[in-house]
């Protein structure tokens, strides 16, 4: 710890930082645009200076920038002399000459960073009289609105979108004294990222598109803590909502989680929650019509067919552990079935006994980024964990962050560090997959092969590390030499990490990632072995554990079930057409819990609407093992409720004592901690419904929040009391504590002057939590066990063997089309793409075919036709197709099929 002396005052620094990072972890203000914590200091706006001096006999100083001084112990520094001030004062004059003056209108009003260093300088008149600067502004996609005439250089979004998130179509282009940032033309920008330059932008050149089609004033939103639901990764999220409305997804910063960023599908797939497809009253099929029915008619029905017995359960992996917990225990442990395909819930078990039974530890996202050596084995991480990948793409600097270590440059000196590597390597970083993903560009070496082939490789370099793991047999020279070279480089990293995932349903795959994760342990390695799992609840659904569906479909096709307890689930994702309608045939009575319409829903004689993850609090454990509490924002219009609340009061209807008592959130996890003593920390995951600070409840409205009366005044010109919340410390209101908070229960940071979500965090990120309870984000629920390491998996499967006449069709996932609820967002689906059949360039050559020509697909029994797409990454004898999309959807891949050209030669693009 070093001694800072800011203004003559002594204070604590930490000597790795610079002396701006301290001064505003200090709690104290000085301004800045270009530093950020995630991106490191480039000293390129100048508006953080600050007066330096040699000692404290020194009285003239100079002006230093505070983000490129080091933080060393004696530094002194002076933020309030009037030479800095006037510096900083003129810094932003400057800026300002160009900027429109429209801060009344301007949809950044509120949260704008250069809002507050405006005021936080005193620049509170304009001088300048003369013809502003202006741009065009260009068209980046549905995403994201592009305002430059509001930039004022400060270099931050380049920084990010090519430096950290890998994008390569965002330039900063120069013609003289004028920068602009953009496209070299209109189109959409293609990084997986785009989304995060609204908030790492501190002026509002690039806004989210989808809340200014819905724009309210930002201290309007209602909030709350939650957690994102489109993939199992668990970022901390915070969603904002006015007159009944989902109006954005903000970054919830959370250091071991997501840090300060998301991908494109968690920030914009709210959309969902507010789609037409919205479950928004109980229906009832009678006679074949389904029709409207009141709250207290759904209870009654729902307490008769509970009460008639043989009745059976099916959860899903997108709902939370109480809601699951709830159905659990409905219908009984043994009459409880896992919402999952059944390869998928297979592959889930697996994963869930290597983490809890082997020596290797699954990483946050945070140490991930640490990595020093990263493997990746059968799994195209962007697309189906996107967050995963952009830690990946930080790990790859590992070798460049040493380097410049060695060279005792400081890593927060970006730039420094940049210019002091150019031209290392990167760090050993191999991919192994079907075909091409986008992490290739920071890969050491990539290999494409079926995925049988992927885990022999994977076992070989488990031999290769440990002789005593599984040896492979027929092992071509180029394949023992890639080995070998993998081997070599994980065995050289201090923390080695091998990432391996579901996407090809592959159980050999996931038993290579573990061999080569346990023999590297075995050296004493700090080893990491992370799992990219799709759905946002599926580690807490096989913690409950659970019968695997396809025996629920075997009790109903052999008369066995009266009633089936559906929650939250479309079984048309979960098995084959034929499965499902057979079972759909089958079943007596039908009973369906979901906030949307799908397939399943609409022959379901009874459907009950459950509130979408901003209407509801509950608790989701992310593929880490990390349970996490996201809390209700709103309460929606309609019979929505939560689906534990539904199965309670059905329950109590029929007159069952199970959930007698269950009136709030915390009874429920204290009876699941009491049935599943695996679940049981998942309640400390934040603070209960009873948390208070001085006595009061915590407000989801801004102390800003205007028009209470007028949201009602269309039913009532008098200001209604505020709802109840009996799951949570938070109060429907803005009314309540209003200062520092524990963080799992802070949505929004906030500081006096600092307005902009970003910023404050930066703010506050070390002060976060220090008061009261439950300070934590998430508890770990997995941890590996102490003794002696389980013995490897031994079989490894024969080479793979193209097919004259067949292929092997595998599943290949897209960042939008390919999750279930983000397919409801009207802005995700412009961006899917077209179901397409890809071919290798030998294939397609030898069928006689053509980008773009029609392909007929045979598989068991059905036949679909698809345009073709060439990829030249994909080995022959293999045939991807677009997962979770028509017409796969439900499909068991990998199968192998036939393919034969359409008679009809070309066919028009198919629309999802």
């Amino acid at each position: 710890m070093a001694t800072l002396y800011i203004d003559n005052t002594p204070y604590p620094a930490d000597p790795a930082q610079n002396v701006l990072q301290n001064v505003l972890a200090l709690g104290l203000d000085l301004e800045y645009f270009c530093w950020h914590p995630a991106l490191g200091a480039v000293g390129a706006c100048r508006q953080c200076a600050v007066k330096a001096f040699k000692d404290e006999n020194d009285t003239r100083g100079k002006i230093v920038m505070a983000c490129m001084t080091p933080a060393a112990d004696g530094t002194r520094i002076s933020i309030l002399h009037p030479d800095a001030k006037a510096f900083r004062a003129s810094v932003i004059e400057g800026l300002m000459l160009n900027h429109p003056h429209d801060c009344p209108v301007c949809d950044e009003g509120g949260e704008c960073h250069l809002q507050d260093m405006t005021l936080m300088s005193g620049h509170l008149a304009r001088r300048y009289r003369f013809r502003k600067r202006t741009f065009r502004n260009q068209y980046l996609g549905p995403l994201l609105k592009h305002e430059m005439n509001r930039c004022i250089q400060c270099y931050r979004c380049v920084r990010f979108y090519q430096d950290y998130a890998g994008g390569r179509d965002l330039h900063a282009f120069h013609l003289r004294n004028t920068v602009y940032f953009g496209r070299e033309q209109d189109g959409v920008l293609d990084n997986e990222f785009s989304g995060n330059l609204d908030e790492v932008c501190p002026t509002g050149v690039f806004k989210d598109a989808t809340y200014g089609r819905h724009y309210v004033r930002k201290w309007d939103l209602e909030t709350a803590p939650s957690v994102c639901v489109h993939c199992g990764l668990g970022c901390n999220i915070s969603p904002g909502e006015r007159y009944g409305t989902l109006r954005r997804n903000i970054n919830r910063y959370n250091p071991e989680v997501n840090g300060y960023f998301l991908c494109d599908r968690g920030r914009y797939g709210y959309e969902h929650a507010n789609s037409p497809a919205r479950i928004r009253e109980p229906l009832l099929r009678r006679e074949g019509k389904t029709l409207p029915i009141s709250k207290k008619e759904a209870v009654r029905h729902l307490g008769e067919l509970l009460r008639n017995g043989r009745v059976i359960g099916i959860g899903s992996p997108r709902a939370s552990l109480e809601a699951n917990f709830a159905l659990r225990t409905a219908v009984g442990p043994d009459r409880f079935f896992a919402g999952m395909a059944d390869m998928q819930y297979r592959l889930l078990s697996v994963i869930l006994d290597i983490l809890r039974n082997g020596p290797a530890r699954t990483p946050s996202l945070a140490e991930i980024e640490r990595a020093d050596a990263v493997f990746i084995l059968g799994e195209d991480v962007t697309n189906v964990t996107p967050r995963m990948a952009l830690s990946l793409r930080q790990s790859a600097r590992q070798s460049a962050r040493a380097a410049a270590a060695k060279l005792k440059i400081p890593l927060w000196n970006e730039i420094a560090v940049r210019d002091a590597t150019h031209g290392q390597p990167s760090s050993p970083f191999f991919i192994a997959a079907p075909a091409a993903t986008r992490l290739d560009e920071v890969a050491t070496e990539t290999y494409r092969a079926a995925p049988d082939e992927l885990a022999r490789l994977g076992h070989a370099v488990a031999h290769a590390i440990d002789p005593n793991a599984s040896a492979v047999r027929d092992l071509s020279p180029p394949l023992g030499a890639l080995a070998e070279r993998i081997a070599r480089a994980l065995s050289g990293a201090e923390r080695p990490l091998v990432v391996s995932g579901m996407s090809l349903h592959n159980e050999a795959v996931l038993h290579a990632a573990a061999n080569i994760a346990w023999a590297l342990c075995r050296e004493g390695k700090k080893t990491g072995l992370a799992f990219a799992i799709p759905e946002s609840n599926a580690v807490g659904l096989g913690l409950m554990g659970g019968r695997p569906l396809g025996e629920a479909f075997q009790a109903v096709g052999h008369h066995e079930v009266e009633t089936v307890l559906l929650l939250e689930n479309d079984l048309t994702r979960r098995a084959d057409d034929a499965t499902v309608n057979a079972f759909l045939d089958a079943v007596p009575h039908l009973v369906t819990l979901d906030l949307l319409h799908h397939p399943t829903s609409t022959r379901s004689e009874l459907v009950l609407p459950v509130g979408s993850y901003a209407e509801a609090t509950g608790t989701l454990v992310s593929g880490e093992g990390r349970a996490q509490r996201l809390f209700k924002v709103f309460i929606p219009k309609g019979e929505i409720q939560e689906s534990w609340r539904w199965l309670r009061d059905g329950m109590a209807e029929a007159g069952r004592k199970e959930m007698e008592g269950w009136r709030g959130l915390d009874d429920v996890i204290a009876a699941m901690a009491r049935a599943i003593p695996a679940l049981a920390p998942a309640g400390n995951a934040a603070p209960s419904a009873a948390f208070r600070i001085a006595g009061q409840k915590l407000p989801r409205e801004s102390f800003r929040f205007s028009g209470r009366t007028a949201i009602w005044a269309d039913e009532s010109v008098h200001e209604p009391k505020p709802p109840e919340d009996p799951d949570s410390p938070f109060a429907f209101s803005m009314e309540g504590y209003g200062g520092l908070r524990p963080a799992s229960l802070t949505p929004l940071p906030w500081a006096p002057g600092w307005n902009s979500n970003q910023q404050a965090n930066i703010k506050l990120q070390t002060k976060v939590g220090e008061s009261g309870p439950g300070a934590h984000l998430g508890l770990r629920l997995i941890e590996p066990p102490e003794g002696k390491a389980p013995p490897y998996f031994g079989e490894v499967p024969a080479r793979f063997m193209p097919r004259a006449d067949r292929w092997l069709l595998i599943p290949r996932y897209h960042l939008f089309g390919s999750e279930e609820l983000s397919r409801y967002a009207p802005t995700m689906m412009e961006l899917a793409p077209a179901p397409t059949l890809a071919l290798s360039p030998d294939d397609a050559k030898r069928l006689r075919v053509g980008e773009d020509d029609e392909m007929e697909v045979e598989l068991e029994g059905r036949t679909d036709t698809l345009l073709i797409r060439i990829d030249t990454s994909l080995p022959a004898g293999l045939a991807s197709v677009s997962a979770g999309m028509p017409p796969f959807v439900g499909v068991a891949l990998p199968a192998w099929s036939r393919l034969r050209p359409a008679a009809g030669g070309r066919m028009l693009r198919m629309v999802s």
